[in-house]
C-alpha cells in the first residue's frame, strides 16, 4: 500500500507531530470530503506500508523526527518557487526552506528528495525572463541534493479564480509553455537535474521533458527494491500518471495561504480546519462523532 500525505494539506509542514502519533498508533482515519459519515480506517503498520510519499513546502518540522520513519520507505516533494507574499502568505524565506532542503537531502540521500517547480503563473510581474533567472539560480544551488524537478503550468480551477481576483493571472498560451520549456530544459541539464511534467496534455519531449508521477512506482520500486504492483490511479485527472495510494489529508487545513491552491476554499476556512486539529484524534482535524461507517483498509 502507498500512503500520500498529502496532496490535500501539508502534513510536514504543520502536522507531523500528529502525522508521527498515527504512525505510533498504526492507523489513521480519513473522513470523505463529500460525506463526513463514510471514514476509512488506513493501516499504518510497517508491514502494510510499502511507501509513503511526502508533499510539502517546507520540511522543516521533519528534520528532528526521521527517526520516527525508520521502519518506512519513503519520499519527500518539495515544492520551491520563486513567488513572493503577493502569492504565498505564509511562508518562511525560500533561502531558509532551500537549506532545510539541503539538510533534508544530506540525512535521507537526493534520490529520495524531489523538487516542485509548479504551478508556473505569469502576470505583470512573474514573467518568463524572471522565472528563467530564478530557475537558474535556484537550480544551482539545489542540484547537489535532488535529482529531478516536476514542472507545471497553472490551472485556474473556480477556486484559484476566485482566489487569485487582482493578480491577472492567466491560462499560458502553447508558445509560451514551449518558450518556458527550452529554457528552463536547458538550465536544468546544464546543473545536471532531470526535468518532467506533471499531469500535463503538452508534449514538451523535444526538450528532453518527459511526462512524469508524482505517486511514481518507478521511483518507489527503486527507493523499496519491490515491484510496485499497482494501477494508474483512478481518482486522480486523466492525465496524471501516479500509481494508486491512499491520501491521509484533508482539504481546508492547510494554512500557507497560497493564493493559487485548489485545495482551499478560502483562507478563512483553511484556518478553520488548523484550528480544529487535534494532535490526539485519529483524523487530521475535528473528531470523529460516533455514527460514521468506518470501512477497514489494510493491504499487505
Amino acid at each position: 500500500m502507498i500512503v500520500s500525505a498529502s496532496r490535500r494539506t501539508d502534513i510536514p509542514a504543520f502536522y507531523f507531530d500528529w502525522f508521527c502519533r498515527r504512525l505510533r498508533e498504526g492507523f489513521v482515519d480519513v473522513v470523505n470530503p463529500f460525506n463526513r459519515k463514510q471514514v476509512s480506517r488506513i493501516s499504518l503498520e510497517p508491514d502494510a506500508v510499502d511507501c509513503i510519499v511526502f508533499w510539502t513546502k517546507d520540511p522543516a518540522p521533519m528534520l528532528g523526527k526521521l527517526d520516527e520513519l525508520s521502519d518506512y520507505s519513503y519520499y519527500v516533494q518539495i515544492s520551491i518557487t520563486p513567488y513572493d507574499m503577493d502569492i504565498e502568505i505564509n511562508l518562511r524565506p525560500k533561502s531558509d526552506i532551500i537549506k532545510t532542503v539541503q539538510d533534508l537531502s544530506m540525512r535521507i540521500g537526493r534520490e529520495r528528495v524531489v523538487w516542485r517547480y509548479d504551478p508556473i503563473l505569469l502576470n505583470d510581474r512573474y514573467r518568463i525572463g524572471s522565472h528563467m533567472a530564478w530557475f537558474e539560480q535556484t537550480s544551482k544551488v539545489l542540484a547537489p541534493y535532488v535529482e529531478r524537478c516536476v514542472i507545471s503550468f497553472i490551472d485556474l480551477y473556480a477556486k484559484a479564480k476566485k482566489n487569485t481576483q487582482g493578480l491577472n493571472l492567466r491560462e499560458l498560451s502553447d508558445d509560451e509553455m514551449h518558450e518556458l520549456a527550452a529554457g528552463l530544459s536547458r538550465i536544468a541539464r546544464e546543473s545536471g537535474i532531470t526535468l518532467q511534467t506533471c499531469s500535463e496534455e503538452i508534449d514538451l519531449g523535444r526538450y528532453g521533458i518527459n511526462y512524469g508521477a508524482c505517486i511514481d512506482g518507478k521511483l518507489i520500486e527503486r527507493i523499496t527494491g519491490k515491484p510496485v504492483n499497482v494501477g494508474k490511479s483512478k481518482s486522480q485527472r486523466p492525465l496524471c500518471n501516479c500509481v494508486e495510494s491512499f491520501d491521509i489529508g484533508a482539504y481546508d487545513t492547510c494554512i500557507h495561504g497560497c493564493r493559487y491552491c485548489y485545495a482551499n476554499v478560502s483562507a478563512e476556512k483553511a484556518g478553520q480546519g488548523f484550528e480544529g486539529h487535534c494532535a490526539a484524534s485519529s483524523v487530521l482535524t475535528g473528531t470523529l462523532f460516533g455514527d460514521e461507517h468506518i470501512t477497514v483498509h489494510r493491504t499487505k
